[in-house]
């Protein structure tokens, strides 16, 4: 099976546990829990069964044992993860507020995870792996872009693949040198996965079937359309694909669009047609919301065929 590489971000996330806007006085918290973007998505690859690794580095503190345990346990390789003696791992303090949006405080640019050097064990990982995974999140980090666009161009080079989750929030969008990154990214990337509006970033289309059709005639391949409570929806030269959304109790939604993009990916480099790829990566976003922590919610295979397999029946 080919090998799937990320590089990204790894932090915890500390959670309060009362509602309001922020943390201007003391709030009761829970965490930590293991976190960031290609952490949580990795993670669900890794349980999967796909072989799977991460570039990235922690700090030599309990918040990095808390991801490398993790990621380990669930069959991730942590061999190109740098562990940096006096730096700290990265975190993110998470609120929600009444009407259920979030406040976060991050230390990423100035944690361990904020600056990612070439070492020899991280290039011998790039060169056992077929398969690429970005995120928006990597390229917006100078510290982290340049080893992340090295990993692409040479798995690339080799006839690998490239997925691409643009995963950005719009407060980053104007952070110097990200568009023509994005832009070199989406040139290479065979499997799109946006969320909602985020196809319009790429696109001069204004409408879905629009930006659709011209990134497939950009030399996409695939394109998935993450649409949350709504559902997903797939793209490729022969039509389009839906998954209906599963009925599920929200708790937490962080991390559901990471462990979509897990699942997915996962059985797109298997070969799975796209329906059966989107009906695993819908129930495992749609798992991910039903247990509080961001990573605390990937899936196995039992447990995603457990949730699809009611909903496929009914």
């Amino acid at each position: 099976m080919t090998k799937l590489l990320t590089v990204g971000e790894i932090l915890v996330e500390i959670v309060a546990t009362t509602r309001g806007d922020g943390f201007r006085e003391a709030q009761p918290l829970i965490g930590p829990f293991p976190s960031g973007s290609p952490a949580i998505f990795i993670d669900q690859v890794g349980k999967l069964g796909t072989p799977c690794a991460i570039l990235s580095r922690v700090g030599a503190d309990d918040f990095g044992r808390v991801n490398l345990d993790r990621l380990a346990a669930d069959g991730v390789d942590i061999s190109g993860v740098a562990v940096a003696p006096g730096e700290a791992t990265g975190s993110a303090f998470v609120r929600y507020r009444e009407d259920g949006s979030r406040a976060f405080i991050f230390n990423i640019a100035n944690s361990a995870c904020g600056r990612l050097d070439a070492t020899p064990e991280g290039d011998a990982l790039i060169d056992t792996c077929g398969h690429m995974h970005l995120m928006g999140t990597a390229l917006s980090a100078p510290g982290l872009a340049a080893r992340a666009l090295e990993a692409m161009e040479r798995i690339k080079a080799k006839g690998g693949t490239l997925s691409f989750d643009p995963n950005l929030r719009p407060e980053i969008l104007d952070t110097p040198g990200l568009r023509p990154a994005l832009d070199r990214v989406l040139a290479q990337t065979d499997l799109f996965l946006p969320s909602g509006d985020e196809i319009f970033l790429f696109t001069a289309a204004r409408d879905e079937a629009g930006a659709v059709a011209e990134l497939l005639a950009g030399g996409v391949r695939d394109i998935v359309i993450k649409r949350g409570a709504q559902g997903a929806s797939h793209f490729d030269a022969t039509g389009r694909t839906d998954a209906a959304p599963i009925a599920v109790e929200e708790i937490d939604p962080t991390g559901a669009g990471d462990s979509f993009g897990g699942a997915f990916v996962s059985f797109w480099l298997a070969g799975a047609p796209p329906a059966t790829a989107l009906a695993y990566a819908n129930a495992a976003g749609a798992r991910a919301v039903t247990k509080l922590g961001p990573m605390e919610g990937t899936s196995t295979r039992a447990e995603l065929d457990a949730l699809i397999t009611p909903v496929q029946g009914h």
